[in-house]
Formats: C-alpha cells, structure tokens, sequence
C-alpha cells in the first residue's frame, strides 16, 4: 500500500492579536492547554460552583490570565469578549443570559466538541448541526468524520499536551492502565478486558474512581493504583514497563499521549483516533486481542525493545500534540472567528502532521 508523502510539522507561532475568550472550565487537560495562549480567558464562577459556575480549577496551576467572573461581571464587560469558545448547547442559552450577548449573532463563537457520537452510531445528530452560524470544532479526525453535523461549518485542532518530561524507566515488568470511571463506564474504558490482560501481564489501575475497580473485577494481577496528583501519577506511570489502552470508545484519553510523551511504549486498541495516533515503531496498536497480549508480554520480557519504542512514540506525540503546536492552531481559528477571514487550510493541516501521520498503525 502506498501512502502520500507526510508533512513536517510547522513550528507553532503566535498569529494575530491577544483576545478576550469566554469559555467554561470543563475538561480539565484540554483547558489547560488552551489557556497557556496569550488571550485572557473569562471562567465564569457561580458561589456553589458547580458544572456552569466553577471558575479556575485547584488541581491545576493556570496562568492569571485566565480570569473568573460573576455573571454580573460577565455583563459588565460584554463588549470586551471577543469570542465565545462553547462546549455545551446550554453554553449557548447563558452566554446571552450573563452577557446579554447571543453566540454567533452579537458575538462570535465556537463550539469545542470533545466527545465521540453517542447512540446511533455513526447516524447521530450533533447538537449544533445545521447551525451555519456557530463552526464546530473536533479534537480528531475520527469524531469530524463520525459526527452528523449537516451544515455545520467543521474545523479540527487536535490535542495539545503539555510535555510531562522524559521520565521513564520501566522497572516495573508491569503495565500501567489510567482509566477514569472504571465502573460506571464499563465496556467504554474496557474495565471487562482488564482480566483477561493480566492473565499475560500485571496491570496497576490509575484514574478517577479506580478504587472502585474489584466492583466490577477482580484478579490476582490487577492492583489499584488510585485517583493519584498529575504529577505523581506520570512518575507513577513511567516506572512501568508499558502502558495499556485498553479503551474502546473515546476520543483519544490524554492518559495515551501523555504516556508517549513520558516515553513509555503502548499497547492499544485500534479504535476511534487512538488507531492512527501511534506509529507502528512505537507499540502494538490492534483489534486483536491475542495480539495485544502479545505485545504487553513482548515489552515486558524485552526491556531494551520497550525503551526504544517509548523514544519513537514520544518524539512522535511532541510533533503532533504539543501546545506550541495547539496554540498556534487556535490563534488561527480566533482570527478567523472575529476578523471573518478563512483559515490558511494548508498551513492548518500541515502544523496537524507528524512525520509518522500518514503511515500504518501497525
């Protein structure tokens, strides 16, 4: 099979002027890395927080430039915001509540989808299809090309990570698997292949309500590592051997590029983006399962291999998912919002590419 030449990434740069951004803390990792731009980002912060009101985060260190505000706030400095930066359809509705300012008619806007389709897949409506007035913005190729957006105008801008360090040193001859919500989501995070992987390889089980994990499985292979600090959970990470992804459903977890840029070698399940996201040097991605064990059993035993796949898939991941190279693309996309021009499409695409993107998989 023959594939077209690959682009070289094109150096991240800052394009036009500072802007003033409203936008909802939500997803924790994506927000991090939106708001180390240079815009001044408004969170809008209630008294009891909450999904619509929960202002700068407390796990995370963020830039002063990223500013709470009160609804009355908001009002007050409505002709200040630039852009609206939505990711929820009820975004919508109290943006012209608190600023009195009606997303994609007084004030540009943009709506971050982070998600895969769920339902009726892959005929499902995205909420804003047909909206010609709000563009809807993906995280991956995968969700643009499976999300029903009819008219939409549609934009992409992949994950942007910021770079943990090198710190691997796989002295666990065991696998590390982050996953949040075990329990509750089941076969999307692959809680039910967990025991059949530690039949080849010990796994320790990181994320968000991981505690809860022998609820759902139990076996003597599979320990608990826990809900741990980002940072201790890279370090906690990068003593293992390899890193298992064993999820079906999502967009691309952040846990897997966070994984390659801590310079571990992957084993993963060839699903959504996660199937072009890593070079074939750099893991065993498959539907396979006999083959995943496989690989988890072959990094285990060959520690030398292991290293250097894990320096392929980080030099891999800082090409294609590092902030200089996200920002970059954002500042594009606020220019086009509120200044009305096009993006440069053929320098979007290419700043998107790593050498490795238009290669195989495995």
């Amino acid at each position: 099979m023959t594939f077209p030449p690959s682009r070289q990434p094109v150096p991240g740069t800052a394009r036009g002027p500072a802007r003033t951004v409203l936008h909802w803390h939500v997803h924790g990792s994506w927000s991090t890395a939106f708001v180390q731009g240079r815009h001044t980002c408004l969170l809008p912060v209630l008294p009891e927080g909450g999904a619509w009101g929960g202002g700068r985060p407390a796990a995370w260190e963020w830039p002063t430039r990223a500013e709470e505000a009160t609804p009355a706030q908001l009002r007050e400095r409505a002709d200040e915001i630039d852009v609206v930066v939505l990711q929820r359809p009820e975004e919508i509705e109290l943006t012209e509540r608190w600023t009195g300012r009606r997303p994609g008619r007084d004030v540009p806007a943009l709506f971050v989808e982070h998600n895969t389709p769920k339902g009726d897949v892959p005929n499902a409506r995205h909420p804003l299809a047909d909206r010609d007035d709000i563009p809807v913005v993906h995280v991956t190729h995968f969700n643009a090309l499976m999300w029903d957006t009819g008219r939409a105008p549609i934009r992409v801008v992949e994950h942007g990570v910021l770079d943990p360090g090198e710190r691997y040193t796989g002295e666990l001859d065991r696998a590390a698997v982050v996953v949040n919500e075990p329990v509750r989501r089941g076969r999307v995070t692959g809680t039910d292949l967990l025991a059949g992987f530690a039949d080849h390889v010990g796994l320790d089980v990181y994320g968000i309500g991981s505690e809860r994990l022998g609820e759902a499985v139990t076996h003597p292979g599979i320990a608990i590592g826990g809900d741990l600090p980002q940072d201790r959970l890279h370090t906690a990470m990068a003593q293992h051997r390899v890193y298992l992804h064993p999820v079906r459903w999502t967009s691309l977890g952040l846990s897997l590029i966070e994984a390659m840029m801590l310079g571990m070698p992957v084993v993963a399940l060839a699903t959504t983006e996660a199937a072009v996201d890593v070079p074939a040097e750099a893991g065993v991605v498959a539907t396979d399962l006999d083959v995943l064990r496989a690989g988890l059993r072959t990094y285990r035993d060959d520690p030398e291999l292991a290293r250097a796949a894990g320096a392929v898939g980080r030099a891999s991941a800082l090409a294609r998912h590092g902030v200089d190279r996200f920002l970059a693309d954002w500042d594009r996309l606020l220019d086009e919002a509120v200044e009305g021009a096009a993006v440069d499409e053929d320098a979007a695409a290419g700043s998107a590419r790593s050498p490795g993107r238009l290669e195989p998989a495995v």
